[in-house]
């Protein structure tokens, strides 16, 4: 059964800057985190990893590999994200710590672009909030 992960990014405030702080780095995008997912093959199973920017979900990244990292108090998590970038509908989100798992039925679906290219992040939030999205 496919499942998702949703996550907080701090330090980015849109998926412009997410990108070029990724760009600043060498090698695949590569998330860290503590606590290795208990539910691994369902979050390989066609998961991905939604993103939260400034109490919204704008993005997701398919995951790609689950790999844990050293031993003892040292152990960590390193998921390996697909270099694509999803846009899904502005959803709004409330903040929590670390990651949690999100059931594909709770997960925004992706925006479509069509003929008419983009719409800008800050008009999607708008739309979403007057409820015209």
């Amino acid at each position: 059964m496919t499942l998702h992960m949703i996550r907080l990014c701090v330090g980015c405030d849109t998926i412009e800057d997410l990108i070029a702080w990724h760009a600043d780095r060498a090698g695949p995008w590569t998330l860290h985190t503590r606590m290795t997912p208990k539910r691994a093959d369902d979050l390989l199973d066609g998961g991905s990893l939604y993103r939260i920017f400034k109490g919204m979900i704008l993005c997701r990244q398919p995951i790609r590999a689950i790999n844990r990292v050293g031993e003892g108090v040292t152990a960590r998590c390193e998921l390996e994200l697909a270099p694509e970038i999803i846009k899904v509908a502005p959803t709004p989100r409330r903040p929590f710590q670390g990651w949690r798992y999100l059931d594909p039925k709770d997960a925004p679906p992706d925006l479509l672009t069509g003929d008419g290219g983009e719409i800008p992040d800050d008009l999607a939030r708008q739309l979403r909030d007057v409820g015209a999205w």
